[in-house]
């Protein structure tokens, strides 16, 4: 294992330019900025496609031919965030560092995330350079600026990583490993509260390759990834900082900047900056890993003009294309899956029992809300949203026992549009709830794939069996038989094996993983054309921990992505319906976060969505897509559903019940 840590190497997509002469560079970058205008395209090919060595000897050449600084004419001749990008280029590394984090601390706010990225990113021999260069630009101590813009335990932590004291990546105490997992554990973990501290010690200090071997050992004792624990244990920035420095990757940080409404350009620039020339193969690969599209595409779509062409050649190449790993991103791909099958994530949903329940004082009040002129939408919310699935099937007997009344058609009958909906939702059993959705995805003149697919690949079989006795005894017909009429070819075969709620429930067996990689593998290199056969005899039968392990040594078998792999051999709903299963496979609740985000982001709402998410997920693992959400997108949960949600919502009842499902702002 620790041979395997040392082998570990990034890689860059700029190197030493061939054939250079720094004297011939200086005069063409002159040329393309003398005159009238400037020749943009010759500045940013040339900048590019050199070492940042090779820019510092084409500035002194500059300046020694034509008395002139080099920065100061790119300054006086670009503009905005292309200007930004090639001056970054042209500094050593040590003053583009020294100023972005002089950018951070200025002026009124502090970029948390730019000291966090920089801190935990940087060797020993970076922090040394980068603290005298701090010195020599701004004439004031890096330490002492940054104690005065930060605070508590996150402070604390930077400071120690400004000591650029850290063991170096090839010191590693094989003998203190065990003891530092369990001291970690200790820490955390087993204990009420946490022992920060203790954090600080152990990831401030150690080197990366002893931690990464820490970390394998503190999943063994502890049932869950170190990333888990940090998540759980910390939070707020000191939590990023220690997740960014126990992962070592600019990876932790990097993908924000292109989630969300636009791009985080200065944060952008910065790593493109930085890490061209260290390890952006392996930032491309970690990118599209968990992102499921490549850098290159992403950034294509989110940039435009000189700016994205200099951004694209920095960024070498486009990952979607081939579908295969580097090496070294196949190692940490294999790892991945790896941590994934052996995690063990606890789930929290948002609503539970509500203490001193009563049914009968419950129905009561409900009636009470809806008698007489107008309607008490607050009490019927805060019943319905504060009461488990159970309680209200409970109040639903009791208000027909006690009132006579079916307590459905009287909220039918006093609410409306999609307060009604989600109020109705939320009191029908799970399966009586899935089996309307699974009814509304198919009526009409379209069908709802996005729904079928989502409901069929993410309920279990006790589940789906439910459903499927619920859809026969409110519908008179089968649900395999709606799917049949509905649906067409592969992907009316995958629904139905899906519905058929037989899917194994063994742990992974090591053994058949192998052989069904293996069969993967080969399904992908055959011309036979029973690829979409091959992938649904396993994705839709195998139980989710064997699939862990089988997509684990698909990477082995073929040095493949297999999401890679759907998304290029694929297509249609085939190619969305085997997507999902192996997006809940990786991480389910990841998996509902996107969905949430892709039904409340860009024009309009798809509030059948949200409100099937919302309903379905409150009691199970709400808590944990709030917490994916999160992370992905740089933005709450709670923020999107507030703003969303107000178009079309005058009264603001549809989105306070939401809000309350959701649980928190985070």
């Amino acid at each position: 294992m620790l041979e395997d840590r040392k082998k570990y190497l990034g890689k860059s997509t700029v190197a030493d330019h061939p054939d250079f002469d720094a004297g011939s560079d200086a005069e063409a970058l002159y040329d393309a900025m003398k005159g009238f205008g400037s020749d943009k395209e010759a500045i940013l090919e040339l900048i590019a496609s050199r070492s940042n060595a090779q820019r510092q000897e084409i500035r002194a050449a500059y300046k020694s031919q034509f008395g002139k600084d080099l920065i100061d004419d790119l300054k006086y001749e670009l503009t905005g965030k292309f200007e930004r990008l090639i001056v970054g280029l042209m500094r050593p590394p040590a003053y583009h560092d020294a100023k972005e984090i002089k950018d951070a601390i200025k002026g009124a706010g502090t970029d948390e995330k730019c000291l966090i990225e920089i801190l935990a990113s940087r060797t020993n021999e970076q922090i040394h350079n980068l603290v005298a260069a701090y010195k020599d630009a701004y004439d004031r101590d890096l330490e002492e600026d940054v104690i005065g813009d930060t605070s508590g335990h996150f402070k604390k932590m930077l400071v120690v990583l400004l000591q650029g004291t850290r063991e170096e990546d090839d010191v590693v105490s094989e003998d203190l490993v065990e003891q530092d997992a369990q001291d970690l554990y200790d820490a955390g973990e087993a204990q009420w509260g946490t022992d920060e501290a203790k954090f600080i010690m152990l990831l401030g200090n150690r080197s990366v390759t002893h931690l990464q071997l820490v970390f394998d050992e503190y999943q063994k004792i502890a049932e869950k990834s170190i990333e888990d624990s940090i998540k759980s244990e910390l939070s707020g920035d000191f939590e990023t900082l220690m997740l960014a420095v126990g992962l070592y990757q600019c990876i932790v940080i990097f993908p924000i900047c292109l989630q969300g409404l636009g791009t985080a350009d200065n944060t952008l620039i910065r790593i493109m900056v930085c890490r061209s020339e260290i390890d952006m193969l392996d930032i491309r690969e970690c990118f599209r890993l968990r992102y499921e599209k490549s850098l290159y595409n992403m950034i294509q779509d989110d940039t435009s003009g000189d700016y994205k062409r200099t951004l694209l050649k920095l960024c070498g190449g486009d990952d979607d294309i081939a579908g295969e790993f580097f090496p070294e991103a196949a190692q940490i791909a294999y790892k991945m899956w790896e941590i994934s099958a052996m995690t063990k994530v606890q789930l929290r949903g948002t609503v539970r029992p509500y203490q001193n329940f009563d049914p009968a004082s419950d129905a009561q009040a409900l009636r009470k809300a809806m008698k007489g002129f107008g309607t008490d939408e607050d009490t019927i919310i805060d019943i319905v949203a504060n009461r488990s699935n159970a309680q209200r099937q409970e109040i639903r007997q009791t208000f027909k026992s006690l009132l006579g009344r079916d307590l459905m058609a009287d909220l039918k009958s006093e609410l409306s549009k999609n307060l009604e909906r989600l109020i109705l939702g939320l009191m029908m059993s799970p399966a009586e709830f899935d089996a309307k959705m699974m009814k509304k995805a198919m009526e009409g003149a379209g069908t709802d794939e996005h729904a079928l697919i989502e409901i069929l690949v993410t309920r279990n079989n006790q589940e789906i069996q439910e459903m499927c006795s619920a859809y026969q005894n409110a519908y008179k017909k089968s649900l395999e038989d709606a799917i049949a009429s509905e649906t067409s070819g592969h992907f009316k075969r995958i629904l139905i094996s899906l519905a058929q709620g037989t899917r194994e429930e063994d742990p992974a067996d090591m053994a058949r993983a192998l052989e069904d990689a293996q069969e993967l593998a080969d399904a992908c290199n055959a011309d036979s054309g029973d690829l979409e056969d091959r992938f649904m005899s396993i994705l839709c039968t195998r139980s989710f921990p064997h699939l862990r392990r089988v997509f684990q040594e698909f990477v082995r078998c073929s040095n493949k992505d297999i999401e890679q792999i759907i998304k290029k051999e694929m297509s249609g709903d085939i190619k969305n319906a085997m997507f999902a299963i192996v997006r809940s496979v990786k991480n389910q609740p990841s998996y509902f976060a996107d969905r949430l985000y892709k039904a409340m982001k860009g024009l309009g709402t798809d509030d059948r969505a949200l409100i099937r998410i919302m309903v379905s997920r409150s009691e199970i693992d709400l808590f944990n897509i709030r917490k994916e959400f999160k992370e992905t997108h740089d933005a709450s949960l709670h923020e999107f559903i507030q703003v969303e949600t107000f178009v079309g919502d005058t009264s603001g009842d549809y989105r306070k019940i939401l809000l309350i499902l959701c649980g928190g702002e985070d």
